[in-house]
């Protein structure tokens, strides 16, 4: 099948690209390269043996997306990961959120719909929970008011897409709900690459522990939990890649069971943020430098999936521990700054 990718350079869109070519599909990515850098191409090529097409433009220029679909009319299905997401970001510059991750969306959205079959995959975030009321959260569980404008850039996504599948029954759509991806592919040639200071925590211990950060702010130390750290569900970048194809093939072959679709992507563990540091430690043998600072506005105290409805109904189940993906993320860190 040919497959559309938009945001296929960056970091879970680039693992995505790897699994799906691993799958026998074909796939052409869009990306702006504004988070991104086209040597990601030749890495994906480096893994695979195959080097998917690229096209270099922004989406938010709707002309441009109407061209490319009039030109590119056998695609068989897309993965739409191209968005803006640091929360920080969005809180100070609504805005280009608002345009970059709502607007584009509808452009993709409207064009699909011209197709006598569409299928489409949107990289949705356990953020639409907010706090909930229950752990480990189901797809049940009640969308609460976002705490940003990213946030709220995907329930609103959500809200799109299930109001155009509403109407349009030809258009098959899955939102996943990504709990929080880390690590790198096994092989080293991709992972997470953030412009300037990460705004993630496994990033942000990798750099301090490779001498690029003096220490690691922790952000609360007060939190009910057992150590008093925020509790946070931890995949693998591998892993959460592997669902879109899992979720992609349903689409394809009509086992979904609606024409709008909803699954939890996480492990189904919460761990700590001192435990990632001290799971860092042991996997690198190293001493992390870190201290305490106070919460941050917005943060939640515990946030980790129920996954039964993807491993059930997708068939798929996140296969690597914390640990692994730890490992994994060092060896990509040591390995970018040559070390």
């Amino acid at each position: 099948m040919k497959i559309l990718v938009t945001g296929g350079l960056g970091f879970i869109g680039s693992h995505t690209v790897v699994e799906l070519q691993n799958s026998g599909h074909d796939v052409i990515i869009i990306d702006n390269c504004s988070n991104s850098s086209t040597e990601v191409l030749d890495r994906i090529t480096s893994i695979t043996g195959k080097t998917p097409a690229f096209v270099k433009f922004d989406l938010r220029e709707k002309v441009k997306v109407q061209e490319f679909f009039t030109h590119n009319n056998d695609i068989d299905g897309v993965i739409h990961f191209a968005a803006s997401k640091a929360v920080g970001e969005s809180v100070k510059d609504p805005l280009l959120y608002y345009e970059n991750n709502i607007a584009t969306l509808i452009y993709m959205l409207q064009e699909l719909q011209k197709k006598e079959k569409a299928s489409f995959i949107f990289s949705s975030s356990c953020t639409v929970y907010g706090q909930a009321d229950e752990l480990p959260i189901t797809e049940n569980a009640p969308v609460k008011p976002a705490e940003s404008p990213y946030g709220n850039t995907k329930q609103i996504g959500e809200e799109i897409i299930r109001d155009t599948c509403r109407v349009q029954p030809q258009l098959k759509a899955i939102a996943l709900r990504y709990f929080n991806p880390i690590g790198a592919h096994p092989t080293a040639e991709i992972g997470e690459l953030p412009l300037g200071v990460p705004a993630n925590l496994v990033p942000f211990i990798t750099q301090t522990g490779i001498g690029m950060r003096e220490e690691l702010s922790v952000f609360g130390n007060d939190y009910p939990t057992a150590d008093g750290t925020a509790i946070r569900d931890y995949i693998h970048v591998v892993d959460l890649a592997k669902s879109h194809v899992k979720a992609l093939e349903r689409l394809l072959t009509g086992a979904n069971k609606e024409n709008y679709e909803v699954f939890n992507v996480g492990t189904g563990t919460g761990s700590s943020v001192l435990q990632v540091i001290k799971s860092f430690e042991k996997i690198s043998g190293k001493s992390l430098k870190y201290k305490i600072v106070d919460k941050r506005e917005g943060d939640i105290t515990a946030a980790y999936a129920d996954t039964h409805k993807a491993n059930n109904e997708l068939g798929w189940k996140a296969q690597s521990t914390l640990d692994e993906a730890m490992a994994s993320a060092w060896k990509w860190e040591q390995k970018i700054r040559d070390i």
